[in-house]
């Protein structure tokens, strides 16, 4: 190997090595996300509130798919505790989650459906988005915006 090359080789594979610890570690971040999404679409099918709080920040912000925004643990749980008609639950599917290392964020995109306690078919989806934060060594929701959609 010519001199020349020698400290571009070496250049080539620290990068290399650089974007190979960059791309396991976006996996195994979304992989926990992808966990946590699973968690809590199972505590909203058992109707399980306090658990779903659980993958919450304190300060969550929700804007629900009619347009309702609601600010805070306390005001989701009054919100879904005052809620009329049938008992209903929301399952979540990503279509992408992407990473930001460095400020210990992540963006969530994908569908979301709504069922009535004891039916097999969605009455009501479409789309949401959800910003994730890692600041207690742990991914919490910190941001979910749903928008109804029709079929």
């Amino acid at each position: 190997m010519k001199p020349l090359t020698k400290p571009f080789f070496r250049l080539f594979l620290v990068l290399l090595m650089l974007l190979t610890f960059q791309v396991f570690g976006q996996e195994t971040e979304i992989n926990q996300i992808l966990t946590q999404r699973e968690a809590s679409n199972q505590a909203l099918r058992n109707f399980d509130d306090v658990l779903n709080n659980t993958f919450l920040t304190e300060d969550v912000l929700i804007t629900t798919g009619a347009g309702t925004l609601i600010s805070g643990k306390a005001k989701l749980m009054e919100y879904i505790k005052n809620s009329s008609g049938p008992r209903m639950y929301w399952v979540r599917t990503p279509d992408e989650i992407k990473v930001n290392p460095e400020t210990n964020l992540a963006w969530e995109t994908g569908t979301w459906k709504g069922f009535v306690e004891g039916l097999k078919e969605s009455i009501v989806g479409g789309k949401y988005s959800a910003q994730w934060t890692k600041e207690t060594g742990v991914w919490l929701i910190q941001s979910q915006l749903f928008v109804t959609l029709p079929n």
